[in-house]
């Protein structure tokens, strides 16, 4: 999606992809990585999500790239804290008590400025990015990331696609984006029949690096 899209429902607080809890497949799952708890996890398209709460608490250094600066000012505002954003690069970044958010265009993160991340958790990025992105995007992780290195991927699927996020990416092409890099396991999925699309599931997934 261009930028101005992203930025515009930001500032109009147009946000129903935030979750005020944190969420369930990743307090299930995140356990199944078999991690011990001190890697550096990345979160793409992070938005203010709680969930960096949930894995700073498991231990982990967690890294958050996120378009809208208003989102990551956001993140800390609500912890009750304010901090100023400092320059780096293409990025604004804001740390605090090993969360660290950088605002800016993910496709233009490095390994070394998220920390080297041994995890991803993606339960909203995939989702968010139309077809011809979505390649793009599974080509710059298979960069950023090096053998061993895994993904809790959520991913949603429903009938009709439609033109805006969040676009149903089905298993097919789960496999076909990631496979050529990644051992990609479905762990669990849900039927969401009080969704909104026709047909509504979410499946989980493990990526590990080859």
């Amino acid at each position: 999606m261009k930028h101005a899209f992203w930025h515009e429902r930001w500032t109009e607080n147009r946000i129903g992809f935030h979750q005020s809890d944190f969420n369930h497949w990743l307090t299930k799952y995140w356990s199944t990585l078999e991690l011990s708890g001190e890697e550096s996890v990345f979160v793409p398209l992070c938005g203010k999500s709680r969930d960096m709460l949930w894995l700073r608490e498991q231990g982990h250094k967690v890294t958050g790239v996120e378009l809208s600066d208003l989102a990551c000012r956001d993140f800390f505002a609500e912890q009750g804290v304010d901090i100023d954003a400092i320059d780096e690069g293409a990025f604004h970044r804001r740390e605090r008590d090993g969360i660290s958010l950088l605002a800016g265009d993910v496709f233009k993160t490095t390994r070394a400025a998220l920390n080297h991340p041994r995890a991803i958790y993606d339960r909203a990025a995939l989702i968010a990015l139309p077809p011809e992105m979505r390649i793009d995007y599974a080509a710059h992780i298979a960069r950023l990331t090096v053998v061993g290195d895994q993904i809790l991927l959520i991913a949603l699927e429903y009938d009709n696609p439609r033109n805006e996020p969040p676009f149903s990416v089905k298993g097919d092409e789960v496999q076909r984006l990631f496979s050529a890099e990644f051992e990609i396991e479905e762990l669990d999925s849900a039927d969401l029949s009080e969704g909104r699309f026709e047909n509504q599931r979410e499946v989980v997934y493990r990526l590990v690096r080859r």
